[in-house]
């Protein structure tokens, strides 16, 4: 028996999230019957199989990581992808010790926002997401439930990306919807309706109104830190080809939109197509 850690990744739009649900297509349901279906195990329990944490419904992952004990270790490697749906694949995979769990031995986790904006006040933005930095009780900024609200944020950082505006945080651990009402306080310092002073002052009231969440298309796990060294895993030409086809269902998508609505019609600061077409070859 040998236990096996792995990176994952997949697009959260068709998974009512990452965690097992009955009569729900899932990404731990998805991922569970890959590993049935090869006989890498029978019982997920006593496989031991985790994630290392979970993700709402459409959220994104890139490198979230799954672990579990199996005595086939080397199919697992090589067939694991052939079987995992298009939209969910691994990256990566190392051998881990036989007590590791990918929820608790993570040392950090971050992840990314994309924020859909044109012209966001990035510097703005970049005040708000240096108060979150350090330990606070995120009681408004999430859903805690009867968990320990404060959590530390080792790291928030706004940058640009293309078109887009990107927020990046590093935290030890996070709770519930807790990145995407962060989102939403950050969202609200772009277009000048808060500031750090309401950021400040919600963090030390812990019992005011939660904030929302921002919507969840826009949220990836970036990456989960084990201190593991993972090996490369190559995707399967069906998640190739997904990706590629999002690619250009999207692109062509978003010149149809602009097209559509290019005359009349605010398009919220984006830059409108050309009307005139080019020769035709």
């Amino acid at each position: 028996m040998k236990r096996l850690g792995f990176q994952v990744s997949y697009f959260g739009d068709h998974f009512f999230g990452s965690q097992m649900q009955p009569d729900r297509r899932t990404v731990e349901g998805e991922f569970i019957a890959a590993c049935r279906s090869l006989g890498l195990f029978d019982d997920w329990r006593g496989a031991g199989f985790a994630f290392a944490g979970r993700t709402d419904r459409g959220v994104h992952a890139r490198r979230q990581v799954a672990a579990f004990t199996t005595d086939e270790p080397e199919r697992a490697i090589s067939a694991l992808n052939l079987l995992l749906p298009a939209d969910c694949w691994c990256t990566g995979w190392a051998p881990v010790p036989e007590m590791f769990h990918p929820r608790f031995d993570a040392r950090q986790r971050t992840y990314r926002y994309f924020f859909p904006d044109p012209d966001p006040d990035m510097a703005a933005m970049q005040a708000v997401a240096d108060v979150f930095v350090g330990t606070h009780d995120f009681s408004r900024f999430a859903r805690v439930a009867d968990r320990n609200p404060c959590r530390t944020i080792l790291s928030s950082r706004m940058s640009a990306a293309g078109s887009c505006a990107v927020y990046e945080v590093t935290g030890e651990s996070f709770l519930w919807n807790m990145v995407r009402c962060m989102a939403t306080a950050l969202a609200a310092a772009g277009k000048g309706e808060m500031t750090p002073e309401d950021v400040e002052e919600i963090l030390s009231d812990p019992q005011g109104d939660r904030l929302g969440a921002a919507p969840a298309g826009g949220l990836i796990l970036w990456d989960v830190d084990c201190e593991i060294r993972f090996e490369p895993v190559e995707a399967d030409r069906r998640s190739n080809g997904y990706c590629s086809s999002l690619i250009r269902e999207w692109r062509v998508r978003k010149k149809v939109v602009e097209s559509l609505c290019r005359s009349g019609v605010d398009l919220g600061g984006e830059k409108p197509v050309d009307e005139e077409l080019g020769n035709v070859i």
